[in-house]
């Protein structure tokens, strides 16, 4: 039998996304117990939370084979599912709701639409960079940041190691604020 039109596939991508609904539930849950005073609670529901994430890699990489694709596959399989969700999915969602009467819904499902249409941007500059060697320099000088202690440093590429806290290049990226 094939293993991908066998019910234990099919359970594997159950108990997946069961696991990943728990999981970003847990973490609101965890989120109001911290807003309502109860640090204990939240960070119950926090760390219960990871678990559950734990859970469903589990599942995630028997159901990829046993291993989890390349960072640069899991950044293209990213921006296609964000190009999916703001180019179709919640248009179409925001258009139902309006039929139905839920003109705030709507709204709130294009507004999401917008970000939805960032994330997909960030993830093709990602793969981008990625694929051309770019994530940790760049042609002309720029400012790198160490996201460990906050070290600044100008030049043309991350250091191998932080000359402040010592951590290693990739915990650097560009310095893009303001202010």
């Amino acid at each position: 039998m094939d293993f991908k039109e066998s019910k234990t596939y099919q359970n594997l991508q159950t108990a997946m996304k069961s696991e990943l609904v728990t999981g970003a539930k847990y973490l609101i849950y965890s989120q109001k117990a911290y807003e309502d005073g109860y640090n204990l609670v939240g960070d119950i529901f926090e760390e219960t939370s990871r678990n559950e994430i734990e859970h469903a890699k589990i599942w995630f990489k028997l159901l990829l084979g046993g291993k989890i694709p390349s960072t640069l596959d899991n950044i293209r399989e990213a921006a296609s599912g964000e190009n999916r969700e703001w180019n179709s999915m919640y248009p179409e969602y925001a258009k139902t709701a309006r039929e139905e009467g839920y003109d705030e819904i709507a709204e709130l499902f294009e507004r999401v639409s917008r970000v939805e249409n960032n994330h997909d941007a960030r993830f093709e500059t990602l793969a981008w960079d990625l694929e051309s060697g770019q994530i940790f320099s760049r042609e002309n000088e720029a400012v790198w940041h160490c996201k460990n202690c906050g070290y600044l440093e100008w030049a043309k590429a991350a250091p191998k190691r932080c000359p402040a806290c010592s951590y290693p290049k990739s915990c650097f990226q560009l310095y893009c604020e303001p202010f």
